[in-house]
């Protein structure tokens, strides 16, 4: 492992808090787990990327299956409260704040050539949610030839169940799937 990253996928807002937009349900779960990850990549003084959506006001910018939803229930707007990080995961000053208008953290994002740019070969994913923006940066994470750890137990789902399929398929094409407990370990080797 050259230089491992950590990613913070979509903890604004509007997908964890209760009564917004798009609330994923098993947010609240996971962010003690994803906080105890932040703290070892911050003591180790490793690169931290905090990935997060934001759209236009007008919406031109959301995917096409999404403007009905969009329309009738705008998120992640820029320049709104919806489109913070929450505050138990705010970032430091010398963290990444990566802005991508998709699921994947790559997709027309300069994610790649950042992680290149500063040697990293491993990336450790956590955030929301498991079965779409997770999973497709996971995918193409791994389609860029990193080396990937999903951190289980610092993503969610909408049920539990979706959560479970969705860390299966991504583990069959060799994605490690470990504990928050298992980074620090990890980390040190």
């Amino acid at each position: 492992m050259k230089k491992p990253a950590l990613l913070i996928i979509d903890m604004q807002n509007d997908f964890v808090r209760d009564g917004s937009p798009l609330k994923v349900e098993g947010a609240d779960r996971i962010m003690g787990n994803i906080r105890s990850v932040l703290a070892l990549f911050r003591k180790e003084h490793l690169p931290i990327f905090h990935v997060i959506r934001v759209h236009r006001r007008d919406g031109s910018d959301v995917e096409l299956f999404r403007e009905d939803l969009f329309r009738n229930h705008p998120f992640v707007v820029a320049g709104t409260k919806g489109a913070e990080i929450i505050s138990e995961l705010e970032p430091n000053e010398d963290e990444y704040i990566l802005r991508k208008t998709r699921m994947s953290a790559f997709m027309h994002t300069e994610l790649d050539l950042m992680l290149r740019t500063i040697g990293t070969d491993t990336l450790f994913v956590t955030g929301i949610q498991t079965p779409n923006c997770i999973r497709t940066t996971v995918f193409d994470a791994c389609a860029l030839n990193y080396s990937v750890y999903l951190v289980k137990d610092a993503v969610a789902a909408k049920n539990e169940e979706i959560h479970r399929s969705n860390c299966q398929d991504m583990a069959s094409i060799g994605v490690g799937m470990i504990r928050s407990s298992e980074v620090g370990r990890i980390l040190i080797s």
